[in-house]
């Protein structure tokens, strides 16, 4: 722990905040974290959030997610938008990229019925006119955690992931699913925000690519499985997207994608965040014993 109690990510973080917004003369005082998984979030006066991306390809990917989200927001889709005042986004600094977005105040937790809805709206969007990634190999952001980060893995966690991994991607490939859309990428009831007036909007855009929709609808089934969401909400979000994932034949495969995938940022982080330091080896004691159920968590258990 740094002095003034946050942990190494979380300061790491902070300073960067400061330097950044310090050269762009945005007023960082007072900034608050509201989120440190695959990216440091923060709240600063007025109505902007800064991200901060730990992911290795965000320098490489962040443009076309602005771009993304700025093409969506012209068509009038329910979503975030890049604080266009800021040029030169993202950000390059320390080594990390930086994005200004603007904040959505918000009220009351969105339901599962309103993500199904918006996805199933998302899904007949054309795909944009940009260099979008398509989505052949989910699990490489694990791959390459699991080969960069060895100093918080045993030899014997490292073979076995990579082994999993491996067989995952090969069955990842065999899968059949349906016209590639554009995809969301990281579609879990988190990422929904309820505005004021009662309407709501999709943000968090770091996973956006062309891709089977399965991988949309996959959150919500896995959110039950693991991070406590109830059988009735996902019941509703497959009512209200129209399609019941667990009716397609590749359903067990995409969950044990899934399963691994939420793998990836905990090792990346394990280092600098006490949080992730907790929850990988509950993750990985599960996923090497076979348990599907076990619970897991998006933060400390109260």
């Amino acid at each position: 722990m740094r002095a003034g109690g946050r942990p190494p990510l979380a300061e790491e973080a902070f300073g960067l905040l400061r330097e950044v917004c310090g050269q762009l003369g945005v007023d960082s005082r007072g900034a608050q974290l509201m989120r440190l998984r695959s990216n440091a979030v923060f709240k600063l006066r007025g109505d902007m959030v800064v991200r901060i991306a730990t992911a290795p390809d965000a320098l490489t990917r962040l443009p076309v997610v602005l771009a993304v989200a700025r093409w969506l927001a012209d068509r009038g889709f329910p979503t975030v938008r890049p604080v266009d005042e800021i040029p030169g986004q993202p950000i390059v600094y320390g080594g990390r990229a930086v994005t200004f977005w603007r904040y959505v105040r918000s009220r009351g937790r969105p339901t599962t019925r309103e993500l199904g809805r918006i996805l199933r709206n998302l899904h007949r969007e054309p795909v944009p006119p940009m260099p979008l990634r398509r989505l052949t190999d989910p699990l490489s952001e694990v791959r390459h955690a699991v080969e960069h980060r060895a100093e918080v893995l045993t030899a014997g966690q490292r073979a076995w992931l990579g082994d999993r991994i491996e067989e995952l991607t090969g069955r990842w490939g065999d899968l059949e699913t349906g016209p590639p859309v554009l995809l969301h990428g990281d579609a879990w009831i988190d990422n929904l925000l309820r505005c004021q007036d009662g309407h709501v909007v999709l943000l968090d855009w770091d996973g956006v690519a062309v891709g089977p929709r399965e991988w949309d609808l996959v959150h919500t089934y896995h959110g039950q499985r693991r991070f406590g969401l109830s059988a009735a909400d996902v019941e509703e979000f497959a009512h209200a997207y129209g399609a019941d994932l667990r009716l397609w034949p590749g359903y067990g495969t995409l969950m044990e994608v899934r399963d691994m995938y939420a793998v990836g940022i905990h090792i990346r982080n394990a280092l600098g965040d006490p949080f992730s330091r907790q929850e990988l080896p509950r993750r990985l004691d599960s996923l090497t014993r076979g348990d599907g159920h076990a619970r897991w968590y998006m933060a400390s258990p109260a």
